[in-house]
């Protein structure tokens, strides 16, 4: 049996090969991330019968190399990069290079023989890749409403006495039209009452008066055109921003109702809380990331000591829905008990 290490780089990748008692087969090696690269990989790697390739799971630069690996046939070992250091430790490795840190990646699975990692299911590495997408497209809301806020605070700092939230609809269509307290000093109270901000709903006469009235007395001392473009620009981020994740709402929750994942956990709660609790491989697994409670995840029998945060069961496989209490999920026996519940679903079905 060979088993191969491999330190994952951006551009290049090094890949040493021992055999079972750690004996070194090939040196460390240089490919690149490209066809020719992997063309050359797979020919130093040779068969893949007797050859357990392991590598660490370094950000999404492993991806494109683990599912050509899988695809050519070889068995792939997915570590934690803290495994990896931690036995690197243990052998008193001093020096950190990417050569030494391939050969210790080899030589650390022929002494642990890590599990062997299924390929993800491509419609649910598909759902995680929405989900990044949406936590940045989060990260660039809050970005924008932080510059917002700053430049209210220079034109109209009264504005949000009265209206707090900034990266509200509300808010947003107000500020489009009138950036500045000097921009609102020139409207009339009936013509600010009628602005319509979320297709159906009005600004009302009362809030338009104290509005104006706020205006006409605001500290903010700068009301020119940059002051106005910076404004104006933000809020027309912000709906744009807040349109996507709408969209991306919907095609999560679509998606989620199509795959197999969708049948255990509610569509809607996975969409609004972010899908943290998305299965790193395979939902036939129930391997699930840390999404709260890690001290009850072993208990409950799911691998790397991680437990989903779980509101919601859907009718699948004759499981009734039904809501369950957080207060139950503090209990690590009411949580194994509840994954049993779905783990006996899922296999009767």
């Amino acid at each position: 049996m060979r088993f191969a290490g491999i330190d994952i780089g951006g551009e290049r990748h090094m890949v040493a090969i021992v055999d079972q008692s750690g004996a070194v087969i090939l040196k460390a090696t240089p490919v690149m991330e490209d066809a020719s690269g992997y063309e050359r990989l797979l020919e130093l790697l040779g068969s893949a019968s007797d050859c357990l390739v392991a590598m660490e799971a370094t950000g999404h630069y492993w991806r494109n190399l683990f599912t050509a690996l899988v695809t050519a046939g070889f068995k792939i070992a997915l570590i934690n990069p803290l495994r990896s250091s931690r036995f690197a430790e243990e052998e008193l490795q001093r020096t950190k290079t990417d050569a030494i840190d391939a050969l210790g990646i080899a030589r650390f699975a022929a002494q642990k023989r890590p599990r062997i990692t299924e390929l993800p299911d491509p419609a649910l590495q598909e759902l995680r890749e929405l989900v990044r997408l949406k936590e940045h497209l989060v990260q660039q809301f809050g970005d924008r409403v932080r510059q917002l806020h700053r430049a209210v605070d220079l034109g109209f700092p009264e504005f949000t006495r009265h209206i707090r939230a900034l990266d509200s609809e509300l808010a947003t269509a107000l500020l489009t039209r009138y950036p500045t307290a000097a921009a609102l000093r020139t409207i009339s109270v009936r013509r600010l009452a009628r602005l319509c901000y979320d297709g159906s709903h009005h600004v009302g006469e009362e809030l338009a008066r104290t509005l104006l009235e706020a205006a006409k007395h605001s500290v903010g001392a700068h009301h020119g055109e940059p002051y106005q473009l910076q404004v104006r620009y933000a809020c027309e981020d912000l709906e744009v921003l807040r349109q996507r994740l709408r969209s991306l709402d919907r095609d999560v929750e679509r998606r989620l109702e199509q795959h197999e994942v969708g049948k255990l956990l509610s569509g809607r709660t996975m969409a609004r809380t972010g899908l943290r609790m998305m299965p790193t491989f395979p939902s036939s697994s129930l391997r699930f990331r840390t999404a709260g409670f890690p001290q009850y995840g072993s208990k409950a029998g799911l691998s790397d000591g991680a437990c989903p945060r779980v509101a919601w069961i859907s009718a699948s496989r004759g499981l009734h829905p039904s809501f369950v209490p957080p207060s139950r999920l503090n209990n690590p026996r009411s949580v194994s008990r509840f994954m049993a519940q779905l783990r006996h679903r899922r296999a009767s079905g």
